[in-house]
């Protein structure tokens, strides 16, 4: 059997003696007194853009979630399993949240293997092509815009693909009736890995801008 491996060993001794030593108090009352973070955030599950890193949260601030391409199914409750559904129903109806942030990022490989359609060299595995599926016709749509480069067509399907989470979150039933009670917030941004530029939707014309500086 082989042995732990040494990186994460280091990356724990660093933390213990850094970071639990700086929030020590913190994290023993939130272990106390359980979590109340006011944010959920639905990331991919790429290790180049974790949401605690780029908005430097403390422990028990953000309920995070992630998955391939950051994608939001549509509200189906069909029996079968949906990680993704259950998180969002646990953050929104267990803890409350007041925010939600569908966050998509550059260079997202989910979304290039979308791109490529049939010829992706994921699409013949058990999960990923199926799930990837979801964006359809959306993604043939842009693969097809022989007006755009490459890259113009990654960053598009990356940004299209957070509208469309956002909304499918709004067709799940209690967070539309929390909508419509100005009770919560849907959030969309998109992050570019390379320059570590953060892009916001507006939520009323989908476009993305960066946020002015103070």
């Amino acid at each position: 059997m082989k042995s732990f491996p040494n990186k994460l060993l280091d990356g724990y001794r660093e933390f213990m003696d850094g970071r639990f030593k700086d929030e020590r108090q913190n994290i023993r009352d939130l272990a106390a007194n359980g979590q109340n973070p006011t944010t959920m955030i639905i990331a991919c599950c790429d290790s180049r853009a974790a949401p605690e890193m780029i908005f430097s949260a403390h422990p028990g601030e953000l309920f995070v979630v992630r998955n391939v391409a950051n994608l939001v199914p549509e509200y189906a409750p069909d029996g079968r399993h949906h990680s993704t559904s259950a998180a969002i129903e646990f953050a929104v109806k267990g803890l409350g949240v007041s925010n939600i942030v569908v966050m998509g990022h550059g260079r997202c490989g989910g979304i290039t293997a979308a791109l490529a359609g049939g010829e992706g060299k994921l699409d013949d595995g058990d999960f990923i092509g199926k799930w990837m599926s979801q964006l359809g016709p959306v993604a043939e749509q842009v693969a097809a815009a022989g007006i755009m480069t490459e890259s113009e067509r990654q960053i598009a399907l990356e940004r299209v693909g957070v509208r469309q989470s956002i909304k499918n979150l709004a067709s799940f039933p209690y967070i539309g009736e929390l909508m419509e009670a100005e009770k919560i917030d849907l959030h969309g941004a998109w992050f570019d890995i390379s320059t570590a530029e953060l892009w916001i939707m507006d939520s009323e014309t989908g476009d993305f801008a960066r946020p002015e500086s103070d």
